[in-house]
């Protein structure tokens, strides 16, 4: 495939939350959405659009079961069904969390266990030669050590360093491992683009630990060296020489695709004491354009909807626009980009609270409803790949 890849996915988070009563929960929103009971439907109505490549994962919680224990009947399922329609998967491995018998991403065995899973998966599925084996890794060790509202809940610098530093090794030690097993795989790492726009003079400090920090989880990924405050903050927060080696030794930079995700909650104003506050200043040029200027990696935008829509079924295919005309500045001034995703297939759930409220609140980010009927997203994102197929290329990743 040397087309430019047009694609969506179905959302399939599952982190452990703390629910407002104080109580522990998984959160999975293959169920919430109706997945489990629809994804026939679900592969179809992709096929409908004129989409030709999923970003699809199956749940790691209910797959691995416990070491060298694994339950491949969905996948095989799901998987099977996606091959026969003729679908290109680009498979998350992890998204969000992990079996309750590993407990946590501070767990320091997390990175050999997720990598035997990485090679079983493989071998079990041997045709698959796309994958994004940890979703948003920055996203994943903020919000779970940092921000203290998933999996294990923590709100320190020492958490955060810890849960990256071990969902980049994770991330590495599977690659390897599908590589071991298929040598032709490619990995296009889906990963939040974030900003943080100081709010005055006093803020500049506070701005630029945190512009630093949003690098983090890629630069130990790509082997990318880190500035010297940053280095200083990974050992007093944790982090050995040695473990840091590793990542300057071992990376995936040469099999990849760099994945940048963009929503309008990804800018940030910060303020002197750390509060921050969502706002949308650059947009998807200025802020991809950055991300590609510091690893010079072929690009594809592996996630938008209009999240901070108020009249979506007016605002969708307006937001659809603009990502789509900043994509097209974007490869006009010579960045590599390979494919466009709106994501997801189907509208969500309690996405307005992070996941950490189970108020059944729908959330209008998809192409189609929870009945699955194509809203105004859809049409037009159809209309858009009828549009540009054939009229925009990549060129640049072969899976013959």
């Amino acid at each position: 495939m040397n087309n430019f890849m047009f694609a969506t996915g179905i959302e399939n988070s599952y982190p452990v939350v703390q629910l407002p009563d104080g109580s522990a929960r998984r959160i999975d929103e293959m169920e919430k959405t109706g997945h489990y009971r629809f994804w026939r439907h679900d592969f179809r109505l992709v096929k409908e659009l004129g989409i030709d490549v999923l970003r699809y994962g199956v749940p790691l919680y209910r797959t691995h079961l416990a070491p060298g224990r694994y339950d491949w009947s969905f996948a095989h399922d799901v998987l099977g069904e996606i091959r026969q329609l003729g679908l290109t998967p680009v498979i998350d491995l992890c998204h969000f969390g992990v079996p309750d018998w590993l407990g946590n991403f501070q767990n320091p065995e997390f990175p050999r266990f997720f990598s035997e899973y990485a090679k079983a998966f493989a071998l079990q599925f041997p045709w698959i030669k796309l994958y994004n084996p940890i979703n948003e890794m920055y996203v994943a060790a903020r919000f779970s050590a940092r921000l203290g509202i998933w999996n294990e809940r923590l709100c320190s610098e020492r958490a955060f360093v810890t849960a990256t530093k071990h969902l980049a090794r994770a991330n590495i030690l599977a690659a390897e491992a599908i590589l071991s097993v298929n040598p032709s795989a490619k990995f296009i790492q889906s990963e939040s683009s974030e900003y943080f726009h100081p709010a005055d003079p006093d803020a500049e400090i506070v701005a630029r630990h945190l512009n630093q920090l949003r690098f983090l989880p890629l630069d130990l990924n790509y082997g990318v060296d880190v500035s010297a405050s940053m280095l200083i903050y990974l050992m007093e927060n944790g982090m050995t020489l040695q473990e840091y080696n590793f990542f300057r030794d071992r990376n995936v930079e040469s099999v990849s695709v760099m994945g940048n995700d963009y929503y309008a909650t990804n800018e940030h104003t910060v303020y002197a004491d750390g509060r921050t506050e969502q706002c949308e200043i650059f947009g998807y040029y200025v802020i991809t354009k950055q991300y590609y200027d510091r690893y010079r990696l072929p690009v594809m935008h592996t996630e938008t909807n209009n999240r901070n829509g108020k009249n979506t079924d007016y605002d969708a295919p307006v937001w659809l626009r603009r990502q789509w005309s900043n994509l097209i500045r974007l490869k006009e001034d010579g960045v590599p980009i390979i494919g466009f995703t709106w994501y997801s297939l189907v509208d969500q759930m309690d996405w307005d609270t992070l996941l950490t409220e189970e108020n059944g609140t729908i959330n209008h980010y998809g192409l189609s409803d929870l009945e699955r009927r194509i809203r105004p997203a859809g049409d037009a994102y159809r209309d858009l790949i009828k549009t540009w197929r054939g009229r925009v290329h990549s060129g640049l990743i072969s899976l013959d």
